[in-house]
């Protein structure tokens, strides 16, 4: 596949400064990520949807991470054939147009399409960016500029939940979505004034691969999503599932025929590079347990408000988004490997912490060190997952080797969110019998105990996931493989 020059600026800037504004994107795209778990009670109700309905306010968080995953792979080769500068700017511009949907939506159907069209600009955003930087960051470096990334990506994530309660509260929470345009607007001049239009890579874009592989993921989710002891669930679920793995078999069937197909199928014979993503799966599975847990742990089990939740989880995601810098550190001086089970590791512990000490009655500083513990795991892993992937392809391919790696997160967070909303909320219903929050909150001890136990259960699991993944970390390599 052969590269097209492009035209030089006559003035470069500074890799640094390109980097920064990428990461004012990216920031605004991983904060509306996040921010509805602090707004969600508010948009509830607007929506009119009563307490009993959650299973299906969670359409309002897995479609945006279905239209963040959809996106990836489509616009990560995109980019790479139309250049990595107009699909930016052309993403982030797909992205402000869903926040204007979302915040002129009235009902829960508008809603959650307008999260996916939000979702597709803000998803493709992060692995074109990643591309950039693997441009324009030679060699070791890229460990430590992706590093940056990650955390711009979960420091968004990390205020999310209290950006959307504190608007929510004072203002109201359509503001988060209008306040996007003037700061997405900005972000588009800058890139478009300031950044080279870059190589472009010569070939077609394999479409009918990307609608195959959207639609196997899409459906995917629906089957998982159905939630448990319902009507027709085994009907429902199997059908889904089994309509997913044909969908998935045709993908294949595809992608090992077509002449340049979206996905080459034998780039994952590299050990790393599947080693790295399988990883990325586990933890993304993983993290939507404490994503989701500890702010419904607050509001259920303590009685908190989503703002006092918004700023429990504040504590786990800052810690992620700081771990994600000294990921990038720790990659550039000891390779793939250590960094990778140093933050599986932790995170384990964290979910441990999470399961021993979190109750009604969890006090300081035992609270604040298992949030920290959790975070600071998930924040090493993503420099050295990222630099592994993108280090085993060449220069035309890092945009869509780029994409998967985020990709395989995404897809990890939409299993675990579509489990807990079919097996959690299942016997969420069974427990309060169709009681209100208020209720819930003031019921008595051993009912507050049992779920308690249920939110205990999510995080064992995690614990198991986080455990699955450093078996595949033991065959990362040592020492970070020399950039193509």
């Amino acid at each position: 596949m052969r590269l097209i020059a492009s035209r030089p600026l006559p003035h470069a800037p500074s890799p640094y400064l390109i980097l920064a504004v990428l990461c004012v994107g990216i920031f605004v795209a991983a904060l509306d990520q996040t921010v509805v778990y602090g707004a969600l009670a508010d948009m509830m109700t607007d929506l009119d949807l009563p307490v009993t309905k959650l299973d299906q306010a969670a359409w309002i968080v897995i479609g945006y991470l279905l239209g963040y995953t959809l996106a990836m792979p489509l616009m990560g080769r995109i980019s790479d054939v139309y250049g990595h500068r107009r699909i930016y700017i052309l993403c982030l511009g797909v992205f402000l147009m869903g926040s204007v949907l979302v915040a002129l939506s009235n009902s829960l159907q508008w809603m959650v399409a307008a999260r996916v069209v939000q979702a597709v600009g803000g998803g493709a955003m992060v692995p074109i960016a990643m591309a950039i930087v693997a441009d324009i960051f030679p060699g070791r470096s890229r460990a430590i500029s992706f590093g940056i990334i990650g955390a711009a990506v979960e420091a968004g994530a990390a205020l999310g939940p209290f950006y959307g309660g504190a608007l929510s509260y004072f203002l109201d929470w359509r503001w988060i979505f209008w306040i996007n345009l003037p700061i997405g607007l900005m972000v588009i001049l800058i890139v478009y004034l300031y950044l080279r239009p870059g190589a472009r890579a010569k070939g077609r874009i394999d479409y009918i691969g990307a609608f195959l592989l959207a639609a196997a993921l899409a459906l995917l989710t629906l089957g998982l999503a159905q939630e448990s002891g319902g009507a027709h669930f085994l009907t429902y679920t199997l059908g889904f599932a089994t309509a997913s793995l044909l969908l998935f078999a045709s993908f294949i069937w595809w992608e090992t025929r077509v002449a340049e197909p979206l996905i080459e199928l034998p780039i994952f014979k590299n050990i790393t590079f599947s080693l790295a993503n399988l990883i990325n799966l586990l933890v993304g599975g993983a993290l939507i347990m404490a994503l989701v847990g500890i702010p419904l742990i607050s509001e259920t089990i303590m009685g908190r408000s989503a703002l006092e939740a918004g700023l429990r989880l504040l504590r786990f995601t800052a810690m992620l988004a700081i771990g994600a810098l000294i990921g990038g550190f720790l990659c550039r001086r000891f390779g793939y490997r250590l960094p990778t089970m140093l933050g599986l590791a932790l995170s384990g512990v964290g979910f441990l912490l999470f399961r021993w000490w979190w109750g009604s009655d969890v006090a300081e500083p035992g609270m604040t060190l298992s949030l920290a513990i959790g975070g600071l795991g998930f924040g090493l892993v993503i420099a050295p997952l990222t630099t592994a992937v993108v280090d085993a392809v060449t220069a035309e391919r890092r945009g869509i080797a780029s994409s998967l790696v985020v990709m395989t997160r995404m897809i990890g967070m939409m299993i675990g969110l579509s489990a807990i909303t079919a097996w959690g909320m299942g016997r969420f219903h069974l427990m309060t019998a169709g009681m209100s929050l208020s209720e819930v909150i003031h019921a008595p001890a051993e009912l507050r105990d049992a779920v308690l136990n249920l939110f205990g259960d999510f995080f064992l699991a995690a614990v198991v996931i986080c455990l699955g993944g450093l078996l595949p970390a033991l065959w990362l390599g040592r020492k970070e493989r020399p950039p193509p």
